[in-house]
């Protein structure tokens, strides 16, 4: 077994050159034996220094796989103040609609600057979760968006799933139209195109572990939890129009949530 000193010292070293630019974001890592052979240490003292980098966020890959040089993820502060944000921008031209969206409000990264950003369009029965929190009858027909956004390659993907009543994206035909994605506005303008203010957003947010295929997508490291995020937008007259499901990996996510208080007369 090696000792902890030198699987530990040993990661260390190899952090520091990862740090010092001497491996590249996205190069494959040195194998195992050619680790070892360099380092004059056995191989188990390597496999378990590269492990120790995974759970540090430097390294990616599978057990027995490729192991790369881990390019790293934007980190994002999520704020219920954006909501305000993306409601005064319903209202403007769409040459400013354009301009801000979710990926600028959340990372700072224009779209623009975005080595993938595509959204997946399909109409689908609403799974039981959503069709009850939508007030939809069992197996009634949703809207549902996928959207996927990678900011460099060989990035893990930042990735949301949402869902509007089908009777009501109807009402707009571009709607289903990925031509016109993304959407400039984002859905607060989407529903306004058809005849919906949103007078309240709620957020639950829970976490668990990320399952492999999130894992793998989002490049999440060894141990590192996912926050998810349900959020559930409601209209004036006070019925919910759309859901979205978020997953944030923790490892790159502050959530940040500013309640303004009454105050006393």
């Amino acid at each position: 077994m090696a000792s902890t000193s030198k699987y530990l010292e040993l990661a260390d070293a190899l952090a520091a050159q990862i740090q010092k630019g001497e491996y590249a974001p996205g190069e494959r890592f040195p194998t195992v034996l050619d680790l070892a052979k360099a380092h004059s240490v056995a191989p188990n003292t390597v496999s378990r220094a590269v492990q120790v980098l995974k759970e540090r966020g430097l390294l990616s890959g599978k057990a027995g796989g490729t192991t790369r040089v881990r390019v790293q993820p934007i980190r994002q502060v999520r704020s219920n103040e954006r909501y305000q944000k993306e409601k005064d921008l319903v209202l403007l031209p769409e040459q400013d609609r354009a301009t801000t969206g979710v990926a600028e409000l959340d990372s700072g990264v224009a779209l623009t600057a975005m080595f993938e950003n595509r959204v997946q369009l399909d109409v689908i029965p609403a799974p039981p979760d959503v069709a009850e929190t939508l007030g939809l009858e069992p197996g009634a027909l949703v809207l549902r968006s996928i959207s996927t956004r990678r900011h460099k390659e060989g990035a893990g993907v930042g990735r949301s799933v949402s869902y509007m009543p089908h009777d009501l994206a109807s009402q707009n035909t571009e709607l289903f139209d990925p031509n016109r994605e993304p959407w400039p506005g984002g859905s607060l303008h989407k529903l306004h195109t058809v005849g919906v203010e949103v007078d309240r957003i709620e957020d639950v947010v829970s976490a668990s572990m990320p399952s492999e295929a999130e894992r793998e997508e989002q490049d999440i490291p060894p141990g590192v939890p996912v926050i998810r995020v349900r959020k559930v937008s409601y209209s004036t007259e006070g019925h919910a129009v759309e859901l979205t499901e978020i997953p944030l990996p923790a490892d790159r996510t502050e959530l940040r949530y500013v309640t303004p208080l009454k105050r006393w007369p």
